[in-house]
């Protein structure tokens, strides 16, 4: 079985003291690959290092994260813009809105996405989306974006249904988490009624980490806890799951991976 992390942070300070560990560990694991979201200018010496050391598992993005778009937000998308120039990503991530901390800067959220979505068709890249607090408000903006060419992934999904297929609609993916794991949150329930073709796995680790790991330091190797999950929801098998996630995120991520159509 091969597992894809679509979203790990396996780059910053919280695997500074024993990286290689996670990353073997989610290798025995059976995750064959490790998609990185930039942050912001901060975190990309560490995410390019990281993707240096294992070049053939994993794979940068580059992007603005909606949480780092402050007053010097213009600087920063010049340097996004700047590496996107520079050399190849897989796609442009992680990019979208956040409003749970802070409403401060939400135009610019907002400006900083669309731009940054412009790029993504420009570059023939998909996009990874944050949208905490404004999954409703992304999809309205892409659906005025109405931009066919453009694709990607909702990042941490935990909506509803109706938001689900809306996403769908779009030609996106969902990318579900640790949060299918939690009694609570009410994702199994969207799960039930999603086909398989329209969800990649992702741990955001460091955060968010399934269940019975909750409140403690997420890793990638957690994949196959989050897929045991989906599997009992979708009463489908392990294997089925694995392929199908990997199959998914294979296409989304086609041209980073050099992967024909077909």
């Amino acid at each position: 079985m091969h597992f894809t992390d679509t979203h790990t942070h396996l780059y910053i300070d919280a695997f500074d003291d024993d990286r290689d560990e996670v990353v073997e560990r989610a290798i025995a694991n059976g995750v064959s690959y490790f998609f990185l979201p930039n942050i912001d200018s901060g975190s990309i010496p560490a995410m390019l290092a990281l993707e240096e050391k294992y070049p053939d598992r994993c794979f940068a993005m580059m992007g603005l994260h909606p949480c780092s778009v402050k007053e010097n937000y213009k600087e920063e998308l010049a340097l996004v813009r700047d590496w996107l120039d520079r050399r190849p990503f897989c796609a442009i991530g992680e990019i979208g809105m956040d409003l749970y901390w802070d409403k401060t800067f939400a135009h610019q959220q907002e400006e900083a996405f669309l731009q940054q979505a412009t790029w993504a068709v420009e570059k023939e890249l998909p996009i990874v989306i944050h949208s905490r607090e404004t999954t409703d408000v992304l999809i309205q903006l892409l659906q005025d974006f109405n931009n066919p060419a453009l694709k990607g992934i909702f990042h941490c999904f935990g909506g509803s249904p109706e938001q689900a297929q809306k996403i769908i609609d779009l030609g996106f993916l969902l990318g579900i988490g640790g949060v299918a794991t939690f009694k609570k949150s009410g994702l199994d329930k969207t799960l039930m009624e999603i086909d398989l073709q329209h969800i990649v796995l992702e741990t955001d680790s460091p955060y968010l980490s399934p269940t019975p790991f909750r409140g403690k330091r997420n890793e990638s190797a957690h994949i196959r806890i989050i897929a045991e999950k989906v599997a009992q929801i979708k009463g489908e098998s392990l294997e089925k799951v694995a392929e199908t996630t990997t199959t998914n995120a294979r296409k989304i991520f086609r041209k980073a991976l050099n992967l024909q159509p077909g």
